[in-house]
């Protein structure tokens, strides 16, 4: 399956449950400008919808866990952290295997 083709589906479920009702831009053309593919497209209308595909999530929450682990105090709050930065970089990586595999590339 393509990504457009998943973009699409997850484009549709959004519909279906109602979280593109009230959106800025709302029954206006899309600015196309810059990027004009249908994937790009897609990504910004979740974007703007706030449904972020998990690997965005994964890699926004690596980033902030890093920081927490760069700021941690003591060598056992860094422990901690770095066992939580830990996790989250495996399922990171879970999830971009993942997609590698379901796109074949």
């Amino acid at each position: 399956m393509k990504f457009s083709s998943l973009a699409e589906r997850q484009m549709l479920k959004a519909q279906a449950e109602g979280q593109f009702d009230r959106l800025k831009g709302a029954g206006k053309p899309l600015n196309l400008e810059g990027d004009h593919s249908a994937d790009a497209a897609g990504f910004r209308i979740m974007a703007e919808a706030g449904a972020l595909p998990r690997e965005i999530e994964l890699r926004k929450a690596v980033e902030a866990q890093a920081q927490v682990l760069r700021d941690a105090p003591d060598e056992d709050s860094r422990k901690r952290e770095m066992k939580k930065l830990a996790d989250l970089q495996l399922r990171l990586d879970i999830e971009q295997e993942a997609r590698r595999r379901f796109h074949g590339s």
